[in-house]
């Protein structure tokens, strides 16, 4: 199985990208990211003075709300059970979360941390799909890095990511979602143009 972190600047583009998934043959658990949703919270938490406990949740709840419009669109099953399973279902991540609380309530983990867990816990491979190439650092493309070397970086991932696969000797790999060959590939286990992301 994979599990497809499936990212907010998708927005505008993700009938066609869900129906390519969906349409791969793949089994996959695809996990929203909080896109314009999470966007809404971030703005409360700097305006309001809301706590980051109550801003984790909230963002959470987000990823939810993503999760029903990309259903709504795709006619993809919803599901609030993180288990194997055939087929493509898109995950309502905040049930799964309130019952196996694991991770650090910050702003540090986003939606990209929260996918990695869920795939460590169904021992499935980790595709982030987003609306960049991978990781580009001094203008050009990492075909594949080491998790170390993002430490404290800022990068298309979020900050808690690195440390989330080095601790659990997990890869990532980082592709642009709106190239749907590159999707494709990645769902075939072929090897596409993106950033492979090392736990070391």
């Amino acid at each position: 199985m994979k599990v497809l972190k499936f990212g907010g600047s998708l927005f505008d583009n993700a009938r066609v990208i869900l129906q390519r998934v969906r349409s791969s043959g793949a089994d996959v658990l695809i996990v929203p990211g909080g896109g314009r949703f999470a966007d809404l919270v971030r703005d409360i938490y700097r305006e309001s003075g809301l706590s980051e406990e109550a801003a984790h949740w909230m963002a959470v709840l987000a990823m939810d709300a993503y999760a029903y419009y990309l259903s709504d669109i795709s006619g993809i099953e919803l599901t609030p059970l993180l288990v194997k399973k055939k087929g493509v279902r898109i995950v309502l991540p905040y049930e799964i979360l309130r019952r196996q609380d694991e991770l650090p309530h910050s702003w540090d983990v986003t939606s990209d941390t929260i996918a990695a867990w869920m795939a460590y816990r169904t021992g499935s491979k980790l595709i982030k799909a987003t609306d960049v190439d991978g990781i580009i650092l001094d203008g050009r493309l990492q075909e594949t890095i080491e998790a170390s070397k993002l430490r404290g970086m800022e990068t298309c991932v979020d900050r808690a990511l690195p440390e989330f696969l080095i601790n659990h000797q997990m890869d990532a790999l980082v592709l642009n979602g709106l190239k749907a060959p590159r999707l494709e590939d990645a769902l075939e286990d072929k090897r596409p143009a993106g950033t492979l992301i090392t736990g070391k």
